[in-house]
């Protein structure tokens, strides 16, 4: 007959089992969670520091040890030296720099002031080494009799030179990781702050494109009906009202027009009709159109055109509304009664052609080229003259949209503004 299981004793074996394997679970968490942290680098770094100075007292201590055998235990000591200064100094790295935000704006301030605290620290610490190292070069030469040779006192010297240079090896090695990382994360940032930038401005220039397409149908029926009006018999003060509504409406088509046509460029959903042009002429023919403006304003304009070729390639269209614009700007922002000088040149490679306009302001110039570019930015913050702010920023994005450079210069009360252009 087969005997029955004990239960007693199955229960208490399955029980032990289990308490077993409990145990080796814990012991492997323990062991994973101690690798994770900072203290499994002591280990090493202890370890290799206690073989290390039991065998510098061997090499320091035995009188008449062969030269070969000193060498060779100094070589295995300076391995162990190795592999515990570093083990050390990476867990000190590491425990120094556990609260440190690489997010952080004070980041690299942080960073150099430990590099030069760390780099202190290791420079006294050989520098006490190297004192202890030569005092035992030292006590050895003058008693050379009683040692039979020297090699114990010249190896601790080296000792300390091969360490010092491992231990700057792993804090410079450290410190360039943590920099790296800085730099991976600012980076990062900064691509994400671009983004952010790319998508705020579509949103601002799809904003005034859709707003400004929207103005234009009421706009126009205004403009419509009241020249219709103008054609109706009234009295002379509605005539009057109805001539001021004229202008005004006639200025704010302009205003939208300009509106969208610049935020329309600087989508960039834009088609360029490239051709050649000639400067020269062109700027002639943008002068002649407005001589009836520039008699009126009571400016002087002196035209210095170029004896050389000024054959480029552009969108006429765009480059006739450059040309009004900065000849519109000048008239409405210079002082009255002074000159205003239009140049044209071509740069000294001969690659491009080069138009320039230079006015004396009326009013105290408070700007950079930067903010004057802006749109709706003026540099007649009193606003005494007439403007909307856009034109040096037509002029601006025109000229980039060919491919050109717009520049500002400033010069006490001269303000000068040239556009480049590839031949």
């Amino acid at each position: 007959m087969k005997e029955k299981p004990q239960k007693g004793k199955s229960s208490a074996g399955t029980a032990a089992k289990w308490k077993n394997i409990k145990a080796g679970k814990r012991a492997v968490q323990l062991l994973k969670k101690i690798l994770k942290t900072n203290e499994i680098w002591l280990v090493p770094g202890i370890a290799g520091c206690i073989f290390g100075f039991m065998m510098l007292s061997d090499v320091i201590s035995y009188r008449y040890t062969p030269t070969i055998y000193n060498i060779q235990e100094g070589s295995f000591m300076n391995l162990c030296f190795a592999a515990g200064f570093t083990g050390i100094l990476r867990f000190i790295l590491l425990y120094g720099t556990r609260n440190w935000d690489i997010q952080s704006k004070s980041f690299f301030r942080e960073w150099e002031r430990k590099q030069r605290k760390w780099q202190l620290i290791l420079g006294v610490i050989a520098g006490a080494a190297l004192t202890a190292a030569i005092l035992n070069f030292s006590h050895r030469l003058n008693n050379t009799w009683e040692y039979g040779n020297l090699s114990g006192a010249y190896i601790p010297l080296g000792t300390v030179a091969i360490q010092w240079i491992v231990c700057n090896f792993v804090l410079n090695a450290y410190m360039k990781e943590q920099l790296r990382r800085y730099m991976e994360n600012l980076e990062q940032i900064n691509q994400k702050n671009l983004e952010a930038a790319l998508r705020s401005e579509q949103m601002k220039v799809d904003l005034i494109s859709n707003v400004s397409h929207d103005l234009k149908t009421p706009l126009t029926s205004m403009v419509g009906y009241i020249e219709l009006m103008k054609k109706e018999e009234l009295s002379d003060i509605l005539s009057d009202y109805i001539e001021v509504l004229s202008r005004k409406a006639q200025k704010l088509k302009e205003m939208i027009d300009s509106l969208f046509d610049l935020a329309k460029t600087s989508s960039g959903n834009v088609e360029l009709h490239m051709e050649s042009l000639e400067l020269n002429r062109l700027i002639t023919q943008v002068k002649a159109d407005m001589e009836d403006r520039i008699a009126e304003s009571g400016r002087e304009f002196v035209v210095i055109l170029t004896e050389e070729p000024t054959d480029f390639t552009a969108d006429s269209g765009y480059m006739y509304r450059i040309c009004q614009n900065l000849l519109e700007n000048a008239l409405k922002y210079s002082q009255e009664h002074t000159r205003i000088f239009l140049k044209t040149a071509v740069t000294e490679e001969g690659t491009k052609v080069r138009f320039e306009i230079t006015n004396t302001a009326g009013y105290p110039m408070n700007f950079t080229k930067e903010q004057i570019v802006e749109r709706f930015a003026r540099g007649d913050e009193s606003r005494t003259t007439e403007g909307n702010g856009l034109g040096l920023a037509i002029v601006n994005t025109y000229t980039a949209a060919l491919g050109g450079q717009f520049d500002v210069t400033i010069d006490c009360d001269q303000f000068r503004a040239s556009a480049e252009f590839f031949k």
